[in-house]
């Protein structure tokens, strides 16, 4: 495993962690959940995501038994949770003062100051809510925001690669990105339908199936089909060489599994331990790029 600094902050972090949206407390059993959780750590992997919406809280409760069960020393662990979709009252949701002491940058503060949390970091937010998250920390001496959960995969690439590393450059905000399989759409399993298994079957995923099923996701299973020369060329699966590519930005801290079978995750963890990521060079990059087609420029590079 690798590992690399949580934005310019001095928290390490293997570059692989493991998600539990979905799955734990949802689509996988508890003892399958162990299994998971004992294969990522046993390969290294430190950090572990959660939130206090999945599953409705039991995610993190399965999450916290596990690490209890298996006797692991909480300071080998990264632990990350979120906070808004709380509860079903009004006053259990959101991130106001009567959820989370006062507006959100002091909460952070003074949870970090608590000695609840060690860190803390936004999902799903512009670039532009982030520099004011910041700028507010400074001007009233808190703490500042040190990552974004980003979505990152082949098909979304914008804000982690045009935005989020400017943020990097100017406030030290790092990229955890997740979802590097687009909710399974680049693990193959969708190139002839959506099988009866899957995540897209569920009553609660019909937008993902809607997406599958579209023009859109045609092409893009078609682009799938010509990125699969590459990955058998590499020594490697789709799956493996998604995950590298995800991996060869350096300004992603680390990417976020989420997997429902102990064989997915094993898969998924040799796009490191059967060493595809040193294999993903410029070249073997560009020639991704030239089948996508989807590669975003900054300001800087219209300039240039």
């Amino acid at each position: 495993m690798k590992y690399r600094n949580l934005g310019k902050s001095g928290l390490r972090v293997s570059c692989l962690g493991l998600g539990t949206w979905v799955t734990f407390g949802g689509q996988i059993s508890d003892e399958v959940a162990e299994r998971l959780m004992t294969i990522a750590y046993e390969s290294g992997v430190n950090l572990f995501d959660t939130a206090e919406v999945y599953a409705a809280g039991k995610a993190e409760v399965i999450l916290g038994s596990i690490i209890k069960k298996k006797g692991w020393r909480r300071s080998s662990l990264v632990i990350t949770t979120k906070l808004y979709w709380g509860g079903k009252a009004e006053t259990e949701r959101g991130l106001s003062r009567k959820h989370i002491i006062e507006e959100i940058v002091r909460a952070m503060t003074h949870v970090i100051n608590q000695g609840m949390a060690m860190y803390w970091g936004t999902s799903r937010w512009s670039a532009m809510e982030i520099m004011e998250a910041y700028s507010v920390a400074r001007q009233f001496n808190m703490i500042p925001p040190v990552c974004e959960q980003a979505e990152y995969h082949l098909f979304q690439r914008e804000k982690v690669e045009v935005q989020l590393p400017e943020l990097y450059h100017k406030i030290g905000v790092g990229a955890m990105t997740w979802s590097p399989l687009a909710c399974g759409i680049i693990s193959g399993k969708y190139g002839n339908g959506v099988p009866e298994s899957s995540r897209a079957s569920l009553k609660c995923y019909q937008w993902l199936k809607e997406r599958i099923v579209s023009e859109e996701g045609r092409k893009q299973q078609n682009k799938l089909k010509d990125l699969s020369p590459i990955a058998e060329r590499l020594g490697c699966t789709l799956p493996q060489l998604a995950v590298a590519w995800c991996l060869r930005n350096e300004g992603v801290s680390s990417v976020l599994l989420g997997s429902s079978t102990p064989e997915q995750l094993i898969e998924n963890l040799g796009a490191i331990q059967a060493m595809v990521l040193p294999k993903m060079t410029s070249h073997v990059v560009n020639e991704i790029d030239n089948i996508l087609r989807n590669k975003p420029y900054s300001k800087k590079d219209y300039r240039s």
